[in-house]
């Protein structure tokens, strides 16, 4: 390679280390949002409405990037924030960043850590075609629980069956020259899985990551 080439390339990097392959994903963005209430930070949760994707499960409020009207992944999390909860963007304030979670599912989350500016939940102009309910849990709950931890078991298929029954290659190893191991399935990896019990609420997944996350940056303070 020339030297002119590798200086050009240079300019080519990014000043921070990204995702490689981000746009593979499913990107979305998340508010784990804090309210004060008597005095006391509380997280913010939704139950997501019946009607939708991971319907009945409680998350942070948030959704999917969308390019034409998002500039950055912030603001995918207060854009779905105001909308869900039925707020204005001015009534937001965010924190900072927390570490984009990258799920074996095929989704990436980025994570934005902020402060709803409500006196009371009873407040909110909830949309319902998207959130069953609202409540809060106080961080001291998490501080003083630790989260039970599970743990999945992960492997690669390089095929699958149809609904015919019969076997798609989607990575011909064999053709490819590849070793024996990768003709079959391989992997058998264990990944955690966290989960917090509040209440009726199960909150697991991502969403307990994030809280899991939090609640070790404060006792670090």
């Amino acid at each position: 390679m020339e030297e002119f080439k590798l200086e050009k390339l240079s300019k080519k990097l990014p000043l921070a280390a990204g995702i490689n392959g981000k746009d593979e994903y499913f990107n979305s963005a998340v508010l784990v949002l804090l309210m004060l209430i008597n005095g006391e930070y509380h997280f913010v949760f939704e139950k997501r409405a019946a009607s939708i994707r991971q319907a009945g499960e409680f998350c942070f409020p948030g959704g999917k990037f969308d390019s034409e009207k998002d500039k950055s992944f912030q603001e995918t999390a207060i854009r779905e924030t105001v909308e869900e909860l039925g707020i204005t963007a001015d009534q937001i304030k965010v924190i900072g960043p927390l570490d984009t979670v990258i799920a074996t599912i095929g989704t990436t989350v980025d994570a934005f850590l902020g402060i709803l500016d409500v006196e009371d939940v009873e407040d909110l102009r909830i949309n319902f075609s998207e959130v069953e309910r609202i409540f809060t849990v106080p961080v001291s709950h998490f501080e003083n629980n630790e989260p039970e931890v599970y743990q999945v078991v992960l492997e690669v298929h390089p095929s699958h069956l149809n609904q015919a029954g019969e076997e798609v290659v989607t990575f011909p190893a064999k053709q490819l020259g590849l070793p024996e191991r990768y003709h079959k399935q391989w992997g058998n990896v264990k990944s955690n899985i966290f989960v917090y019990k509040v209440g009726d609420a199960t909150i697991w997944g991502i969403t307990a990551r994030l809280i899991r996350d939090v609640v070790r940056k404060i006792k670090e303070i």
